[in-house]
């Protein structure tokens, strides 16, 4: 064994089910993709899953450019809810909430419309997307309450910021 080897950890189950621990109040669905007689249905959200807000109160389609990373950000109020439609995407999570018994903890997600899955994100979860692709990449994101153009509920940091351990 060459020196500074390290053994794999399991990142799936036999039946092909993710092995991961999330961060306090994250939430994963993967979801079917349904062939048809003339294409593909994914369903985006159902009230009875236990992912996404019970109340839709905003919805956006966002296309990332090539190799495009937006990053850092976080809401106080706002619950986010991420699904992929095209290309691949890495969404990392930051915990950085005072009373979350996974603080100073991360999240990596590799979504792609191959393996359809919906990652709901609660407020105070500093966030970040890169687009893994050659080409656009593209995602659905829901969010419980609209937008507030005059108050924003946004909060940023450059993708290089040293208040978060991790570097895209």
């Amino acid at each position: 064994m060459l020196k500074d080897a390290k053994k794999d950890q399991q990142t799936a189950t036999a039946d092909g089910k993710l092995v991961r621990t999330l961060l306090q109040g994250v939430t994963q669905k993967e979801v079917s993709n349904i062939i048809t007689r003339n294409g593909v249905t994914t369903e985006l959200f159902r009230p009875e899953w236990p992912v996404g807000p019970e109340n839709i109160g905003h919805m956006i389609h966002v296309i990332l450019r090539a190799g495009a990373i937006s990053a850092w950000h976080m809401h106080e109020h706002q619950t986010d809810t991420f699904f992929v439609t095209d290309g691949t995407v890495k969404l990392v999570l930051f915990d950085d909430r005072t009373e979350s018994t996974t603080r100073g903890e991360i999240n990596v997600f590799h979504l792609s419309r191959l393996r359809p899955s919906i990652v709901t994100i609660p407020p105070g979860i500093w966030h970040g997307l890169q687009n893994l692709e050659n080409s656009e990449s593209s995602f659905i994101n829901y969010f419980d309450r609209p937008y507030d153009y005059a108050n924003p509920d946004e909060w940023r940091l450059p993708s290089d910021t040293g208040n978060i351990p991790y570097r895209f």
